[in-house]
């Protein structure tokens, strides 16, 4: 009879930052479901979700140290490192500021945070898995996603380097990629898209939603239920993989 691995979470303690958005909100729900004791973090005040929530502006060093703190005394079995923001611009108008902005939350923070319960785990002498956020857009250049793409291009390339370092702990480093997914953070994404292609609001969701392969915009729970995947014994022999959950847009 077939010993299948199983997805069931019960007894992990599983992190998730990020968490007051889509995915990240998405993510806690699909853990907790599954059994697990999660601990959740975002720059919002509050959190309605079955986690214990505290609240750390990544941006901060003083708050970052203070999150490197909990995550020692949180002991994480798993990461869901999904913390970060979105800007647009070209290589002629994207200026330092919206550089320092996005590096240091999307590949600054995101270091620190993966750092940490790495660190934690090799103390704690146990198995973990670590789950970073990239984005299709860390695969390809765009022309109006100019800091945006090369900070998702850094989180795939950490997530090699760190998969290759922690091995012998036992700890997997795997991505998710997500396309374009149906999220609070898209009404941002198409105002821009908007200002700077002078569409509509509204008309830019829609172009990219019909011109995924399958014909739609994913939902939170797509990129949710491979977040459990990854967490899971499911994928016991997988690390320094991204995987793309993205209807098709990026072939690979």
């Amino acid at each position: 009879m077939l010993n299948a691995a199983p997805t069931d979470l019960t007894g992990k303690t599983c992190l998730v930052t990020g968490a007051f958005g889509g995915i990240g909100a998405s993510a806690v729900e699909h853990f907790a479901a599954l059994g697990a004791d999660v601990y959740a973090t975002d720059i919002a005040d509050n959190f309605d979700g079955p986690a214990e929530y505290r609240r750390f502006d990544l941006m901060d060093d003083t708050a970052l140290t203070e999150c490197g703190t909990w995550i020692a005394d949180i002991k994480p079995d798993v990461l869901f490192n999904n913390a970060a923001i979105f800007d647009m611009g070209t290589v002629l108008d994207a200026d330092l500021a919206s550089f320092d902005r996005l590096f240091t939350v999307n590949v600054r923070s995101f270091y620190a945070v993966m750092q940490a319960c790495a660190q934690s785990m090799v103390a704690e002498a146990k198995p973990g898995s670590i789950i970073n956020l990239a984005s299709q857009a860390g695969h390809r250049g765009e022309a109006l996603v100019a800091h945006y793409c090369a900070t998702k291009a850094a989180v795939i390339s950490y997530t090699q380097s760190a998969a290759l370092a922690l091995a012998d702990h036992k700890i997997r480093v795997n991505a998710i990629s997500p396309g374009v997914i149906d999220t609070p953070m898209w009404e941002h994404v198409d105002a821009q898209f908007a200002k700077f292609e002078g569409k509509e609001i509204g008309q830019k969701k829609r172009e990219v939603g019909e011109a995924v392969p399958l014909g739609h915009m994913g939902s939170p729970s797509d990129v949710a239920r491979v977040a459990v995947f990854l967490a899971s014994d499911q994928s016991a022999y997988m690390t320094a993989q991204t995987i793309c959950v993205d209807g098709g847009n990026v072939l690979r």
